[in-house]
């Protein structure tokens, strides 16, 4: 049954376009060699295959050799319904007596470029076309005014047969010319970008889509070995959904006592502090509560190998591996020099939807930060990705490591206020010991403990102490002591 949309085969680019393509059209797309034009047209073609339709791919750059080659590379065979015509110039052309271009220059010649198209789409009758690629045609035209003429006749031609035709563009000549984006009815165009370290990264935009909605924007994708992926960027506002919020307790009675009972469901928490501090014990600690209430956890880790943190973990109390075993407790590690930032989204989406996962740890922004491009993008990331979590009842954890260890604190970036808890972590001196202190600087949901406890990491995990109500300036690392006796943690609390 044919529809009133031509899918792309890309789920996440038929997402964009609110469906796909519109038939009978003829769209552009755009983008400098090595942006994934060819995948992108195959991946349609195959599209069209799959529900019955002919396709045929026009190539003026590239030979069938080539096309079926790369498309092999993909795990793809190109069966009978795809036809792959190859414009080639006139013998004569290539004898070495007649010195011409092996592009058209003539009037001639464009005009036997355009028979020999017109001529394969009357044999064929396809109802999906590429033509690969504009850079030949406007090297034959010469000129603007022919050049707009051409398109404008492939155009009107291509409408009498109901075909959806999609021009490829390699912007190799003239790229600032707009001739075919006044006269297609919709067009792409594709972006790679090349960090000072890492792989390259790709993004794609729809400049352009007549009497139709669609996701603006940059959305980001990659190409795989299956095909292009493509990850429309989270918009918040288009996911809500009701669930009952609840307190959530981490399972240490000094550390709720802190947060005024416990965490509420379907808000975010930033644990902040120096290096050292506990800031990815603590957030796992109200992980591996999660899972003994049978709720199911998703923990994506930037900054440590996974192995290591199974090690560490284990010798604090919290088995991961014996918790990921259960079923309820799903880790992922982040490479932030490979993964782009609307991957990331996607994938924290993905595992959130299909394993219907209620609490989200990210270890850490720091480690998130790497991935982005500048400060404001991380902030506009964060905030569309947390406000989509808390839409869906999940509970969020994030760690960000500040600079230096005691004194004066400064983070990377600064999200505390899109969270709605802050742990605060610190390290201070007294009695001649380094020791640790925790304290609640914010909960947006509900009262909380303004006092500063101490705690202590060691085998049995976790331990939190009394108020240090004795002493002054523990923030600053070096506090005074103004007390009778001495509150700190001795080793028989533990």
């Amino acid at each position: 049954m044919i529809t009133l949309k031509a899918a792309t085969g890309i789920a996440g680019l038929d997402d964009i376009l609110s469906g796909g393509l519109s038939r009978s059209h003829v769209f552009l797309l755009e983008g400098q060699p090595g942006t994934g034009k060819t995948t992108i047209a195959l991946q349609f073609l195959l599209a069209g295959a799959a529900i019955g339709e002919r396709s045929l791919y026009i190539t003026l750059s590239e030979t069938e050799r080539e096309l079926r080659d790369g498309a092999r590379s993909h795990g793809w065979e190109l069966d009978d319904s795809i036809d792959i015509y190859e414009l080639t110039p006139p013998e004569s052309l290539l004898n070495a007596e007649h010195q011409q271009s092996l592009l058209y220059s003539s009037d001639l010649e464009l005009g036997e470029a355009t028979r020999q198209i017109f001529e394969v789409v009357e044999q064929i009758k396809p109802s999906r076309v590429i033509i690969d690629s504009l850079s030949e045609i406007r090297l034959l035209a010469q000129s603007s005014l022919r050049y707009r003429r051409q398109i404008l006749a492939i155009k009107h031609y291509f409408a009498r047969y109901d075909a959806t035709v999609v021009l490829l563009d390699d912007l190799t000549t003239e790229s600032l010319d707009k001739t075919v984006h006044s006269v297609a009815h919709g067009v792409i165009r594709l972006e790679e970008l090349t960090p000072d370290y890492g792989a390259e990264r790709r993004r794609l935009r729809v400049v352009k889509y007549r009497g139709q909605k669609y996701r603006g924007g940059f959305h980001d994708f990659t190409i795989m070995s299956d095909g292009i992926h493509v990850f429309p960027r989270l918009v918040a506002a288009e996911h809500r959904q009701r669930y009952q919020r609840t307190q959530l307790s981490s399972h240490i009675p000094q550390l709720d006592a802190l947060l005024g009972g416990g965490i509420d469901s379907g808000s975010g928490t930033l644990i902040l502090g120096p290096a050292g501090t506990g800031k990815s014990l603590i957030s796992l600690v109200f992980a591996a509560a999660a899972v003994a209430r049978g709720e199911k956890v998703g923990l994506f880790i930037f900054d440590e190998e996974l192995g290591l943190l199974f090690h560490r973990m284990k010798g604090l109390g919290i088995d991961l591996q014996a918790l990921q075993e259960t079923g309820y407790l799903t880790i992922e590690q982040v490479d932030a020099a490979e993964l782009s930032p609307g991957e990331f989204s996607h994938r924290v989406r993905r595992c959130v939807d299909d394993k219907h996962i209620k609490t989200v740890v990210i270890d850490s922004i720091n480690g998130y930060q790497a991935a982005m491009p500048g400060e404001n993008a991380l902030i506009l990331h964060m905030h569309e990705l947390l406000l989509y979590l808390n839409r869906q009842g999940a509970s969020t954890f994030m760690t960000v490591a500040q600079h230096g260890l005691v004194g004066d604190m400064r983070a990377p970036v600064d999200i505390t206020y899109l969270a709605d808890s802050v742990i605060l972590l610190r390290y201070f001196e007294a009695m001649g010991q380094v020791r640790r202190a925790i304290s609640v600087i914010k909960k947006r949901t509900g009262t909380h403990e303004s006092t500063i406890r101490e705690y202590r990491i060691d085998a049995q995990g976790l331990t939190i102490g009394a108020p240090l109500d004795a002493f002054q300036g523990v923030l600053r690392g070096v506090p005074e002591y103004h007390g009778e006796s001495k509150p700190l943690m001795r080793e028989e609390d533990a």
